[in-house]
């Protein structure tokens, strides 16, 4: 019988593997083929771990995975949307890669559990960091990390998150950043690339007709706090 492969882990899921504590219980959503799951199973990582995953298809790759690097009986598979099939007392860290911002935020509002302090929440937002920032500020989340990788062409960020801090409305166009994004290996190279790329969307906007007032100025907000911590980093 052919040996199997080690699990190779992308760059921005290796992030999240460094970050989780030595016998953690792990809830992995959206899992996908459950790479995270196996990986730190194989390298004896985690106590236990569950894949969840809203999609058949995928959670059947997952359990194909899981049986082939014989990990399938140490791997609770669940087939549901975010952590409704997830108790809290089942896990103590959460993971959720590979989504928008604004889905993250939806998984997080439908499991008020997260937001009491006794879970680490390692999210990897594709899309709508800002507006994630945000969201998780005003719901009483403290951002304590932010950690920087690429892969090809794109860059990533992954937010250290715990519940249990007070709450704070901070303005959209101020969520660009944060202290921990700051503090993090190469941020002045991503805040740069992040201006680049609003300075282009202001642009745009400015050119517009019957554009909202408020949109613009929340855009305005985002370039000047972009500019104004490059500077700060300097």
């Amino acid at each position: 019988m052919a040996k199997v492969e080690a699990v190779r882990l992308t760059p921005r899921l290796q992030v999240i593997a460094d970050q989780i504590a030595p016998g953690a219980r792990l809830a992995d959503i959206g899992t996908d083929h459950a790479h995270l799951p196996i990986w730190l199973i194989e390298n004896g990582r985690v106590a236990s771990a569950i894949a969840s995953d809203i999609r058949r298809g995928p959670l059947a790759r997952a359990e194909e995975n899981a049986a082939r690097h014989g990990c399938l009986e140490r791997i609770s598979l669940r087939l549901g949307a975010g952590l409704e099939r997830v108790c809290a007392e089942e896990c103590d860290t959460v993971s959720i890669a590979g989504m928008g911002g604004e889905t993250i935020a939806d998984i997080l509002a439908a499991a008020p559990w997260t937001a009491e302090g006794k879970h680490l929440l390692l999210l990897q937002p594709m899309t709508m960091t800002a507006e994630l920032r945000c969201w998780l500020w005003a719901h009483g989340y403290e951002i304590a990390r932010e950690s920087l990788c690429r892969e090809e062409h794109r860059r990533y960020v992954v937010l250290t998150v715990r519940g249990g801090a007070p709450k704070r409305d901070i303005p959209l166009g101020m969520c660009c950043v944060s202290p921990a994004l700051c503090k993090a290996e190469g941020a002045a190279g991503y805040l740069e690339y992040v201006l680049q790329r609003e300075a282009r969307a202001l642009a745009g906007m400015e050119q517009a007709r019957d554009l909202e007032p408020e949109r613009l100025a929340a855009q305005r907000m985002t370039v000047d706090t972009l500019k104004r911590s490059l500077e700060e980093l300097k």
